[in-house]
């Protein structure tokens, strides 16, 4: 059930104790005017067909305490504490006055980013970024009026006359379609979000499936009618082979090959255990929860896969599982110095004039120069034009996306196809362009590295796939309402300070 709040509150509606009033100046106020409440709120209500049942949290409140979390690196508890204490937080997430009590508990934050999946979120980051844009659109016509109108204040000074264009021109123009040349830079570039989980190693998972299917015994052992001997599982003997080969500093790859071949058997009759321990269950009932029937799957699968490999004596295999509470988490090669294979999603952003979009989030690895057509195609699709360039990494440069970019008159950054040309063969006017298409790239550079080191993009906390795919919107979402503040900041300071060195100029 959900029942639409009042209009948008302004800062003058909230009521703080002992005639307290909020200051307009202050981030989270600011924050709070430039996110479209009202428009995101038309969307979120029709999650909640029915009329009955509790009320839930409005949309402000939900995502508002989204964005908290994000932009401050706190935890769900630290997030709800935050707010009680802080009024500026409390006016933020929508509250008409300053409460003493909690508005919501720390897991009504799981509830929340369930609620905002990462298709939700990137339709609210395109609603933020097109109403900037159409302000800055607003803006710059005003500009423009204003500049015409001293224009002709000139000429009327000076006795020019202003002359237009005949009327049949004019309807000559009007029947011809108009077609916008290329204009804008796009920038493309994709990065690995690493999930919070050990290295894996396949003697490791093993080991910990292992121990696992015994905690499931002994829950199966608990819950039997009969009362019978719990099967024997020897798990002081398995867990002491695991760690006479962990513990030494570098195993041989016979050693290893022979600790898996017995953590596989381990495993296998542990398996055997629990299946007949579930087949002779009572009828109907559930003696493992939901939690350990995914994890129990999730073991199954494990175990094909080691298994496969154990016999190919590979060490890859599809849909590889790398963690058994995350198996939605896939390795992801991506050849860096510090770290050639990453686990976690793989993202490929756009980014156009400071603001990042994410053209495709997925757990699979995947060729980021596959989304490059259709990234220009939603460029495109925005602004009504091709861009006039779109930089890019060289894996973007293949012979695809080449005759793409030729077909409709954008520049690809990067050197030509074939063998590479020499420093001195390349002409000056090409070093230039190299250079300056290397300078605007590293915008994007600097947009992974501010939500790696500032707002958790380096490590995902998060458990579910759905709840870590809108941690990973939510940081790119922050961090355009982060870009937003800072050209709003920049803003009023030109408006304060640049009308005054401007004058200054004039006298």
């Amino acid at each position: 059930m959900y029942r639409k709040p009042s209009s948008q509150m302004t800062i003058d509606d909230f009521i703080l104790p002992f005639s307290g009033k909020l200051s307009a100046e202050n981030r989270w106020v600011q924050l709070a005017k430039i996110i479209p409440w009202d428009e995101i709120e038309e969307e979120y209500a029709f999650m909640f067909p029915s009329d009955r049942g509790n009320v839930a949290k409005p949309v402000r409140m939900a995502l508002g305490s989204l964005i908290i979390q994000t932009r401050c690196g706190y935890t769900d508890r630290e997030t709800v504490l935050q707010i009680t204490e802080n009024p500026y937080l409390q006016y933020f997430i929508g509250l008409s006055e300053y409460q003493l009590t909690k508005p919501f508990t720390p897991v009504a934050m799981v509830k929340f980013r369930k609620r905002f999946n990462a298709k939700r979120l990137a339709k609210i980051n395109e609603r933020i970024i097109s109403a900037e844009a159409a302000q800055r659109a607003i803006q710059s016509e005003k500009e423009k009026a204003h500049d015409e109108d001293h224009h002709d204040d000139d000429s009327k000074g000076s006795g020019i006359v202003n002359t237009t264009k005949p009327v049949e021109t004019q309807e000559v123009e009007a029947a011809t379609p108009e077609v916008k040349p290329n204009q804008g830079t796009l920038i493309l570039d994709a990065t690995c979000t690493p999930a919070d989980l050990r290295f894996p190693t396949d003697l490791a998972l093993l080991n910990e499936a292992r121990e696992k299917l015994d905690e499931m015994i002994d829950t199966l052992h608990k819950a039997s009618v009969k009362v019978e001997r719990r099967p024997r599982t020897y798990r002081e003997k398995a867990r002491k082979d695991y760690l006479n080969v962990t513990k030494q500093r570098k195993p041989r790859k016979n050693q290893l090959r022979k600790a898996v071949k017995k953590q596989l058997q381990y495993v296998r009759r542990n398996l055997g255990i629990v299946d007949r321990m579930l087949q002779r269950a009572t009828a109907g009932a559930e003696p493992l929860s939901l939690r350990k029937q995914k994890l129990l799957a999730t073991i199954r699968k494990l175990v094909d896969q080691q298994t496969a490999m154990y016999k190919s004596k590979t060490h890859s295999i599809a849909d590889r599982i790398v963690n058994l509470y995350q198996p939605h988490v896939r390795p992801i090669v991506r050849g860096k110095a510090g770290a050639a294979v990453e686990f976690g999603a793989k993202v490929a952003i756009s980014l156009e004039n400071g603001y990042s979009r994410i053209e495709k989030l997925s757990w699979d690895p995947y060729n980021e120069a596959g989304t490059m057509k259709e990234t220009v195609e939603n460029y495109k699709r925005r602004n009504g034009c091709y861009p006039e360039a779109v930089l890019a990494d060289r894996i973007y440069r293949n012979r695809d996306n080449l005759a793409y970019c030729k077909k409709h008159g954008i520049r690809l950054s990067g050197p030509k196809l074939g063998r590479p040309l020499s420093k001195a063969l390349m002409k000056k006017a090409e070093k230039r362009i190299e250079r300056q298409d290397a300078r605007e790239r590293n915008a994007v550079e600097g947009k992974f590295g501010e939500g790696k080191r500032k707002y958790g993009l380096a490590r995902i906390f998060a458990k579910l796939e759905e709840t870590a795919e809108c941690m990973i919107s939510m940081q790119f979402l922050v961090m355009n309402l982060e870009h937003m503040l800072r050209v709003l900041f920049a803003q009023i300071w030109f408006w304060i300070f640049g009308q005054e060195t401007g004058e200054i100029l004039v006298s």
